[in-house]
Order: structure tokens, then C-alpha cells, then sequence
């Protein structure tokens, strides 16, 4: 792995969002000032809305609260806790090591080089600004009952992300977390096991908290912040801390009762319910009207021939 304590510890400097002189943190970091423009150059690629200003140095846009490991594990019990700063994937990270992890392990990253979504899309992913964790679960009743499983990691996020402020988030089937009818969060459930054994399962979540517009170029659909949704923003560590518990408690709730128990929850939150939609199945596109989830996680599409289950597809409101 890719020695970045330099850059972190610049990163660390800067975090305050003041102005600091080439010169000061050159001493600090024993470098030249051409050194740290190099370095300066280098964490302006991860994502960071870092400026310079003519006599008096290099500054955030904005203070960032950094993840502190330490403080997160004072605030939740995790079986292992992982806080790589800088990472390819956190899923990726954790499927290395399936076989080898105890259940509930979770890595934290404050950068993705690799981060992914959902049908292999890149899961954009700028420094300090936002939440990537993943954790890993083993589901002893196996792959079958993996069924619906992003639907209820939806569910325990919107629920804690109302619950901290953002009353208007809202899930969007089978695994978005909105606001507004724009995309805040997404959720990523990867799965190995064979049958008739134990599903290993690694669920993992990135959420925009405050996203610099600098790091969205790529970005091809309506996004937003939990800094629109929610004033004032939760700490970051806190926030992660509670998502994790929320997550974990989630997952045994499932195991115990089984989707049937979330349906009415999901119902409750559904950005779509009720609402025009249409669904795009490969090349095929069906119109309706959505009508919440069944006990087995598949849309109801309410159109002119009844109301019909998919448990495929990608939705949108219609016109859209």
C-alpha cells in the first residue's frame, strides 16, 4: 500500500480551513515550499476545494472535520474497525478478506481511488468531503435470504438521517437514499456463498454529506448534500458511529424477521410511492404508477393491465 502519510499530514494542517504560508508548512513537514506545492497539487486530485491566495498561502474552502478511528470506536462496539484513509474501494477492501473477518467489520475511507456503484458505475468520491464505509456480514440463512437486502440498509439509513435532522430523505427502490428527488446516498451489497451455505455478504454506503461541486464532473444524474437536507450538519465521526450501529442493528432485526418486517417502513419513506414513474428494464421501459414493495423486496407497478411486481430494473419519475 501507497505511502500518503505526507500528504495526510498536510491534509491535517489545512483541515482548520485557515491560510497557512508555504514556507510554515515546509518547516512542519521538513520540505521545501516546492515541495509542497507538489504535494498541494497532489491532494487538489483527490478532491480537495484547496486555493491559493498571493501572500498568505494555501487554505480550504471550508474547515473539514477529519475521521478520527479512535473516536468512532469510543462511540460504537465493532468487532473490527478499520480507518484507511486513502483506498482503492472499502468493499473491495473487505472482500479481500472474506474468510478471515469476524461479522460486523467495517472500513472507513476518507478518499476512493476505486469506488463503485451500483452495474459497475464509479462511485465519485472526494476526500473529507462525504462517508464511504462498507461492512461485512455473514447471513447464516444464506444467499436465498440475501433477497431485499439493500432495501433494508435503505431503510436504517433514511430512518438516521431523519432522525439526526434531514426529515425530508427518503428511499428510492431497490437502493437510493434521496432528498428532494436527488440522489444523497447510495448502497452497494456484494455476495459470495455457495448454496447451502452461508451468504457472505459486504454492504456498502457512500453518502454526500458536503461535496465540493469541483469533484462532480462525472456525475451524471441530479445529486445533492446532507448539508441541503440537514443545518446544522451532524459531526462526521457521529454520524458514522450512528449509521454503523443503525446498520448492524438493522441486519440482526433482518435475520430474526425477515423482509416482511421493513415493508410498512419502506412504504412509509418511499420517494416514489404513489408517483408517476417509469421503469427501464434493459431496452424495455413500462409505465405506472409505484406502489410501494411487496414482502419480497420487487416493485409494484401499478399500470393499465393491474398492478404488476419487478424485482429488476432502474426507476425515474416519468418526464424525467
Amino acid at each position: 500500500m501507497k505511502d500518503h502519510s505526507t500528504r495526510l499530514a498536510l491534509i491535517r494542517l489545512l483541515a482548520d480551513g485557515q491560510f497557512h504560508s508555504g514556507e510554515k508548512l515546509g518547516l512542519a513537514l521538513g520540505m521545501s515550499r516546492a515541495g509542497v506545492a507538489k504535494q498541494i497539487k497532489i491532494i487538489q486530485q483527490w478532491g480537495l476545494d484547496l486555493y491559493r491566495v498571493q501572500g498568505k498561502g494555501y487554505g480550504l474552502a471550508a474547515p473539514i472535520e477529519l475521521l478520527d478511528n479512535q473516536r468512532i470506536a469510543e462511540l460504537v462496539h465493532c468487532s473490527q474497525l478499520e480507518l484507511i484513509p486513502v483506498i482503492d474501494s472499502t468493499n473491495q477492501h473487505l472482500l479481500n478478506q472474506i474468510g478471515q473477518l469476524p461479522n460486523g467489520a467495517v472500513c472507513l475511507a476518507e478518499y476512493q481511488q476505486a469506488g463503485r456503484g451500483r452495474r459497475g458505475r464509479q462511485w465519485q468520491s472526494p476526500f473529507g468531503s462525504n462517508l464511504y464505509l462498507s461492512t461485512y456480514w455473514r447471513l447464516e440463512a444464506g444467499v436465498a435470504a440475501a433477497m431485499g437486502l439493500s432495501l433494508v440498509v435503505g431503510v436504517a439509513i433514511a430512518e438516521t438521517l431523519q432522525q439526526v435532522g434531514a426529515s425530508d430523505v427518503r428511499v428510492k427502490w431497490p437502493n437510493d437514499i434521496y432528498y428532494r428527488d436527488q440522489k444523497l446516498a447510495g448502497i452497494l451489497v456484494e455476495m459470495t456463498g455457495k448454496a447451502g451455505d452461508a451468504a457472505h455478504l459486504v454492504i456498502g454506503m457512500g453518502l454526500n454529506i458536503a461535496m465540493p461541486t469541483v469533484a462532480t464532473d462525472m456525475i451524471d444524474q441530479a445529486w445533492t448534500n446532507l448539508s441541503a437536507a440537514c443545518s446544522p450538519l451532524p459531526s462526521r465521526n457521529v454520524l458514522a458511529a450512528t449509521l454503523i450501529s443503525r446498520i448492524h442493528q438493522t441486519l440482526n432485526e433482518y435475520e430474526e424477521i425477515g423482509l416482511r418486517g421493513f415493508v410498512e417502513r419502506w412504504n412509509k419513506i418511499d420517494n416514489f410511492l404513489n408517483r408517476p414513474v417509469k421503469l427501464l428494464i434493459g431496452d424495455r421501459v413500462v409505465e405506472g404508477i409505484a406502489r410501494g414493495i411487496n414482502d419480497q423486496g420487487a416493485l409494484l407497478l401499478e399500470t393499465d393491465y393491474g398492478i404488476t411486481a419487478y424485482v429488476g430494473g432502474e426507476i425515474s419519475l416519468r418526464g424525467c
